[in-house]
């Protein structure tokens, strides 16, 4: 329904405002509405965000976004987990039409006495929504000036445009004709739903004895947990395990994937129940949930969380096979239809089937509810779900809204590798996080349209987690690209995502597939036992474990590095160099530019032409913000200060011992700071 004053196209706005915009606690976004309406007359608007408790805080005015667009918008800052509500109130603004008017008229000799007289009235209307603690002295003394005609007409006209007044009646307006959007929802969550940097491992492999004629030896989740300080001292916040459950027996994959397993072969952890038990359970090799809960004391003693895989399928000796037959699917010939995605078969796997009785869905339901709720239990506040696209829709609406009705604090990422509708709605529904087609955007114009389109409108409700490899994806760049291609593709995710996550082995640089044109890695940790020699690898340098504690130490340090919605990309002129900025306001202006060669295997050089339009806000003195001056910026690398301005020269060689990427991180310095190197990097 459209009012006397038109507010229109109000964003962040999801499923026309039956579902919450998403936001997390402390992270500023814009809220932006078309306003106008008809005539010449001056419009204002501001935003109206309340609490939970429905307590509404000082209102936000909004300014108008580009000179002639009529959009409005204006930032806001939510500062407690909840359900929100904000709406966009719009107003005439006699004021502001009166000053366009007077300063016209006046100047000009035309109704010059019934100009300052209206204006008179009209500041004396305002001044009495001023409190007098807020000096609506200051406005009065701007009546008595313009009905006061013993002075010049351009004297009384300046006591009213005096900044003074202005400013002060900027924060108490004379609103005539107010209108108002309806309240609109906002889901605030806590700060890890956005921002955290995730480390993958298999337990049993941490640990794990493997003999030359012998059996193999399980790592256990105590032996797991004493690779914990190693991750931790990397800058990881996040531990994510593989499912830990008992794996079935019938059909079990040996190595690679392979339809045989020999007798000491483990299989994989995603054919999730046996004799031993299912989802509820843990695999007897493992140990015990007293292990289990050591394992997570541990990792909070590190200041991490444990994420736990949540993947609803089963082995054909799951429980659930035998207790609930008709939660799977039945095949015309009497068997239970396995998992398959064409070419690939999972034998090992019976997915559930939810379109049986309305009976045995509400029992899944329920199961669901009760296992996620047992792990809650256990310290589990995160769960990466596998495959979730390939369960209904509103299967995961009810199952996420029901925990987080209890237990907001309760993070869900989606593991769903499909077609965008699928992932966009997944988020719509609940999922706090999403796996997203980084690992497959690797040129400079995919990377900028893709983040861009993350930043843009879906960043009210999908939150990407950039992960640089995953069991299931070693990507061809990692393949061919050697180390510098592990050190472009962290730096990557680092920095254009708050959240972002890595494999066991990528500081490694594993980089071995299964076969020519397979994302499958070589001996694939998904079927066997892979202890690595980490102690080893940091003795002979073969990791790149200190760049990617130095990338989550930048992040941590830098707000603008936490946050989605702010990113902007710069001009350069190689094909191979992107350059983007990020900036945050809070808890203070921080500014952040990324510069990365995208070739693993060239030196590349290029001017960086810096859109100085777009740093603006990032601390710049005015002849900086010109381009007329240069400012000092800090590679967060390697230390080295440079000034830079409107255009730089840059020259990123991969594979230098001496450099931990081709890259540079650069943290805007105050102008005042002086020192370090000149914009051209060849001087």
């Amino acid at each position: 329904m459209i009012g006397r004053i038109p507010i229109l196209d109000v964003k962040p706005l999801v499923d026309c405002g039956r579902r919450p915009a998403r936001a997390v606690v402390g992270e500023t976004f814009q809220v932006s509405a078309t306003v106008f309406r008809e005539g010449h007359d001056a419009v204002a608007a501001n935003v109206v965000l309340r609490d939970p408790a429905g307590r509404s805080g000082p209102w936000t005015p909004m300014r108008e976004l580009a000179p002639g667009t009529d959009r409005w918008g204006a930032e806001v800052t939510p500062d407690a987990p909840g359900r929100w509500t904000f709406s966009v109130e719009a107003w005439s603004d006699p004021l502001t039409t009166w000053r366009h008017h007077a300063s016209v008229k006046i100047p000009a000799g035309v109704d010059v006495e019934l100009t300052l007289t209206e204006g008179a009235e009209l500041h004396e209307r305002a001044a009495a929504e001023v409190p007098k603690s807020d000096g609506r002295a200051v406005v009065l003394d701007a009546v008595d000036a313009l009905r006061d005609g013993s002075r010049a007409p351009a004297d009384r006209l300046a006591a009213a445009l005096d900044p003074k007044v202005t400013a002060l009646l900027g924060r108490h307006p004379l609103r005539e004709l107010v209108c108002a959007t309806r309240a609109l929802p906002l889901q605030v969550e806590r700060r890890r739903a956005l921002f955290g940097s995730w480390y993958e491992f298999f337990p049993r492999s941490e640990g794990a004895v493997l003999e030359p004629g012998r059996p193999p030896v399980s790592g256990t989740l105590r032996t797991a947990a004493e690779r914990l300080p190693a991750v931790a001292a990397m800058g990881f916040d996040v531990v994510y395990l593989p499912p830990i459950h008992p794996i079935g027996e019938s059909f079990r994959k040996g190595p690679g994937n392979s339809l045989t397993a020999g007798p000491h072969d483990v299989g994989s952890p995603w054919a999730i129940g046996s004799a031993a038990g299912g989802h509820d359970a843990i695999h007897p090799d493992l140990g015990t949930f007293e292990d289990f809960d050591h394992f997570v004391a541990r990792a909070k003693e590190l200041r991490m969380e444990v994420a736990l895989d949540f993947a609803l399928q089963c082995s054909p000796d799951h429980p659930w096979v035998r207790e609930h037959p008709d939660w799977f699917r039945t095949r015309a010939d009497g068997t239970i239809a396995y998992a398959e995605n064409p070419p690939k078969k999972y034998q090992d796997i019976y997915p559930i089937h939810f379109d049986g009785s309305r009976e045995s869905y509400r029992q899944i339901v329920d199961e669901t509810l009760r296992v996620l709720r047992l792990w809650m239990d256990h310290g589990v506040r995160i769960f990466r779900v596998d495959n979730p696209h390939t369960k209904p829709v509103v299967f995961w609406d009810k199952v996420i809204t029901e925990i987080n009705r209890t237990d907001p604090d309760v993070v869900f990422l989606a593991e769903a590798f499909t077609r965008p509708a699928m992932m966009h709605t997944l988020a719509r529904v609940g999922f706090q996080q999403s796996y997203t087609y980084f690992t497959w955007r690797n040129t400079k114009q995919e990377l900028t349209d893709y983040v861009t389109e993350l930043a843009g409108d879906a960043a009210a409700y999908m939150r990407p987690n950039f992960f640089v490899n995953t069991p299931d994806i070693l990507n061809a760049y990692l393949q061919h690209g050697g180390r510098p291609a592990f050190e472009i593709r962290a730096v990557l995710a680092a920095t254009l995502s708050p959240t972002w996550g890595v494999y066991s082995g990528y500081e490694l640089c594993e980089a071995q597939p299964a076969e020519p044109g397979s994302e499958e890695y070589l001996n694939s940790e998904k079927y066997e036992l892979r202890p690595r020699d980490w102690a080893g690898a940091e003795r002979h340098g073969q990791t790149i474990s200190p760049l990617i504690t130095a990338l989550n130490r930048v992040r941590r340090k830098h707000p603008a590095l936490q946050q989605l919605r702010d990113v902007r990309f710069h001009r350069t002129d190689n094909p191979h160099v992107l350059a983007y900025s990020k900036r945050s306001n809070a808890p203070y202006l921080d500014s952040v530019l990324v510069v990365v060669n995208l070739d693993p295997h060239h030196t590349h050089e290029a001017t960086v032409s810096l859109d100085m339009a777009e740093l603006e806000g990032f601390g710049l003195t005015p002849a900086q913000a010109r381009g007329a001056e240069p400012f000092p910026v800090r590679d967060e690398l390697t230390g080295e200060t440079y000034h830079w301005g409107r255009d730089n020269y840059v020259r990123l060689e991969p594979g230098r011992a001496d450099v931990p990427a081709p890259a540079h991180i650069f943290a805007l310095r105050p102008s005042s700071q002086t020192g370090g190197s000149p914009n051209d990097e060849r001087q």
